[in-house]
């Protein structure tokens, strides 16, 4: 992301107008068991889709609000990335996607005993919406309800 003085004028009151959610609280859920006997879901924001799946498309002017499902077992060149933004330089991503998903970093810390499993799947949306609206009230709630129906303890939020 640019420092708000490289952009132009027009950019930067863009960005400084930039729509962000405010809530009254924050919900919190202290952790049941330690992280080492817990499942780990993965969820992020970086637009990454397998191959075979309908890449994410700003479909209107809020963005695309829906999510990729991406299995567990999926390498990292059967993964790409269609993130819209132009604000971010995906050459990290396109080199290691671990940098911002990381699938194999994750797997070594089950390896290691300090995770204590994986979820099968793992959820991605598309990132730099101006609408959130639609992924709080439909889409969000559905990832988090296909996380509880495979018994995900703790969710890794990657933002990109």
């Amino acid at each position: 992301m640019p420092k708000l003085s490289a952009l132009s004028e027009i950019q930067r009151k863009s960005m400084l107008m930039w729509p962000c959610l405010e809530h009254d609280d924050t919900p919190w859920a202290p952790m049941a068991k330690p992280l080492s006997q817990s499942k780990l879901g993965l969820v992020t924001t970086a637009g990454l889709h397998l191959r075979t799946d309908k890449p994410f498309i700003a479909v209107h002017e809020g963005g695309d609000t829906s999510f990729r499902v991406i299995p567990r077992s999926a390498k990292a060149d059967e993964i790409l990335q269609s993130h819209t933004s132009i604000g971010f330089d995906h050459t990290g991503i396109y080199r290691d996607i671990n940098v911002t998903f990381p699938i194999d970093r994750l797997q070594e810390l089950v390896d290691q005993k300090k995770i204590g499993s994986l979820s099968d799947n793992y959820y991605s949306f598309m990132g730099a919406l101006r609408d959130v609206s639609d992924i709080v009230e439909n889409t969000g709630p559905e990832v988090a309800r296909r996380l509880k129906d495979e018994g995900v303890e703790v969710v890794l939020l990657t933002p990109t």
